[in-house]
């Protein structure tokens, strides 16, 4: 086996960050293991029609790697995409990068990790989970989906060579990718059904075009793009403020809401299917101008009966009385998510023969800081439990999480040691004080169940406060918090 000092599991944001951070720390001896033919992870894979960013761009680039030619206030999914193969060629990245190389098993050994991938066999003394919470499609479990004739795909696996035109086409899901998708799919199709579970509270996408003269500008003068994202970074900072302490502040979002959905859906019945019932921000809050208009138009129907069964020819639901009905598709597209609760990655490390799945299943998710593991050493998670965000650009938190990571290293390095992980006493102590801080947000108690939360009713997905805080916390690295050996 080759051996290395460190290995980084994906080649998205996270990925490509830790990298750079290595090099700048002086540090060769790493190599990045990414599973796909290409680099920039979920923006690499997520290729629907109409895929983009729902925080400001201005925010969404790497502090150290400002991007003065986004296109408009809302990045498109090709253009992100550009930008992280932009950074990756700027550092020369790709070398060392192995692509292809679908991590299988990790095993703790008491002094490495012996890691199997699809392109080969490494050890290494530390290894760094970048792998994100949105990396596999979650699928329904609906009765009878593999029996579906017809076109059938997950939103993040999109095919292309599929068209829409001239075909009834059923979309399963209401949430950050379908809202986007939707409206592209419903202007080509025959007929769109949209089979919905919840209604989303859905806002006004203030997305406008970004002048080449601000282009132009943020080139020659790269403070004046600074000052503006840390104007955008205050303004996308404030809703916090409404999701965790003051829930009056919510109401005018809320407003805006209502209007929107009364503004562009006339029909009283449909208006009534789309209208939530829980506070905003409960679930992630949709922003589309687009969306509603798709869902109003002739050729869309919006069902919300309880899906029973696919069979070969479409989706029979069941209403209230106990009818069903059989909704004949042509294609039937997934906007499910991802297994954001049950990583697949935590499945395949392993400490003593037990996975972090099992230790997870058997603790509850958590992490200190969402960055490491109490009895899984020398082991590093990027947008680990509880770091991602509500309300703004999860490149803060990962540039914050690689920073701590950097440091660990540095402590091994400078005090001649092997191995680092949490105290069990600091990590649960830790993860209290979060679950504490999680109860008063819209996120926990605010009236629906969302993919934050885990089957207890856990949310083991937010950070609980401002962003500023999380950076803060991790500035200083406490060795106090670790076990060293």
């Amino acid at each position: 086996m080759n051996h290395v000092r460190v290995a980084v599991i994906g080649a998205g944001f996270s990925g490509l960050g830790t990298a750079i951070k290595l090099v700048q720390s002086g540090r060769d001896d790493f190599i990045v293991l990414e599973r796909g033919p290409d680099l920039g992870g979920t923006w690499r894979v997520n290729t629907y029609p109409g895929c983009a960013c729902d925080v400001p761009s201005q925010v969404y680039s790497f502090s150290f790697e400002l991007n003065p030619d986004w296109s408009h206030t809302y990045a498109r999914q090709p253009e992100i995409q550009a930008y992280l193969l932009r950074v990756a060629e700027k550092y020369d990245l790709r070398g060392r990068v192995v692509f292809n190389a679908d991590v299988t098993d990790a095993q703790w050994t008491g002094s490495v990790w012996e890691i199997e991938t699809t392109a080969g066999s490494w050890t290494a003394d530390v290894l760094v989970a970048g792998t994100g919470g949105l990396s596999e499609p979650s699928f329904p479990d609906i009765p009878g989906l593999s029996s579906f004739q017809g076109t059938t795909f997950h939103s993040a696996e999109w095919d292309h060579s599929w068209t829409a035109a001239g075909e009834r086409v059923g979309v399963i899901g209401t949430g950050s990718s379908a809202v986007q998708f939707v409206p592209h799919v419903q202007r080509e199709a025959a007929s769109l059904t949209l089979f919905q579970r919840t209604a989303s509270w859905v806002l006004p996408r203030i997305d406008k075009e970004i002048s080449d003269g601000h282009k132009s500008a943020y080139r020659r003068v790269p403070g004046l793009q600074r000052l503006v994202r840390a104007l955008v970074y205050t303004r996308t900072e404030i809703p916090l403020i409404g999701f965790r302490y003051d829930r009056r502040i919510l109401k005018l979002g809320e407003k805006m809401g209502r209007k929107l959905l009364e503004e562009q859906v006339s029909d009283p019945v449909l208006r009534e299917k789309l209208r939530p019932h829980f506070d905003l921000g409960c679930k992630r809050v949709l922003l589309s101008n687009h969306y509603y208009p798709a869902l109003a138009a002739d050729n869309a129907d919006v069902v919300t009966d309880r899906i029973v069964q696919v069979v070969s020819t479409g989706v029979v639901t069941e209403d209230a009385a106990g009818m069903r009905t059989t909704h004949e598709l042509d294609a039937l597209i997934l906007g499910t998510g991802f297994t954001v609760q049950d990583p697949p990655i935590a499945h395949k490390i392993s400490v003593d023969g037990a996975t972090l799945a099992e230790h997870w299943k058997r603790s509850g998710m958590s992490a200190l800081h969402g960055v490491a593991v109490s009895g899984f050493p020398n082991l590093f998670f990027l947008m680990g439990p509880n770091t991602a965000l509500g309300h703004n650009s999860v490149l803060l938190m990962i540039e914050a999480q690689i920073d701590h990571v950097v440091k660990a290293l540095d402590l091994l390095d400078r005090q001649g040691l092997t191995a680092i992980e949490p105290r069990a006493d600091v990590q649960e102590a830790y993860d209290a004080r979060i679950q504490r801080e999680l109860q008063p947000t819209v996120w926990n108690s605010g009236g629906c169940n969302s993919w934050y939360l885990d089957e207890h009713g856990r949310n083991t997905v937010l950070w609980p406060t401002f962003t500023f805080t999380y950076m803060r916390q991790l500035r200083d690295f406490q060795a106090s918090e670790y076990v060293l050996s």
